[in-house]
């Protein structure tokens, strides 16, 4: 199976440079409601559910300013992903303890697991660069978030 970029899966109209939710729960709700307007979601109730069934399992805060909301759901036929950046800064209960200000929301088919870890692992690649970090959160477009991701997966 030919791996997209994770370039390939966002949605770009769902990007949201711009969240004004001010806790975790509501900026989960604030991006799943961008990957809602795709209309790929079959079942709405069911994967934020899934998301936050997922979130109580553990924080996908991982560090670094970054959170990966994600799940593995019934609700969805492929892979979708959106972004999204919070200017100040959500508690999210990050493994650092530090605010996330960079988003990615991803929500998988539970028959494509294979393609799930490996979007997974590929964001988690693509963040180690604190050069990435800071041109996302520079970013003035979504066009522009788009290609920062691409011209970053091409250097992989």
């Amino acid at each position: 199976m030919e791996t997209k970029n994770v370039a390939d899966y966002i949605k770009i109209d769902t990007i949201n440079l711009n969240l004004e939710s001010k806790n975790k729960n509501a900026v989960i709700k604030e991006l799943y409601n961008n990957l809602k307007d795709t209309g790929l979601i079959k079942n709405e109730e069911q994967g934020l559910s899934d998301i936050f069934a997922r979130e109580e399992m553990g924080s996908t805060g991982i560090g670094k300013k970054i959170a990966l909301p994600h799940a593995k759901t019934n609700a969805v036929d492929e892979l979708i992903v959106t972004f999204g950046i919070s200017k100040n800064g959500v508690s999210y209960n990050s493994m650092d303890d530090e605010d996330v200000n960079i988003f990615f929301m991803f929500l998988c088919p539970e028959n494509k697991t294979q393609e799930y870890l490996k979007v997974l692992a590929r964001i988690s690649r693509l963040i180690r660069d604190e050069k990435f970090i800071d041109s996302l959160l520079k970013a003035n477009s979504n066009k522009e978030i788009i290609e920062i991701i691409r011209a970053e997966e091409m250097n992989e």
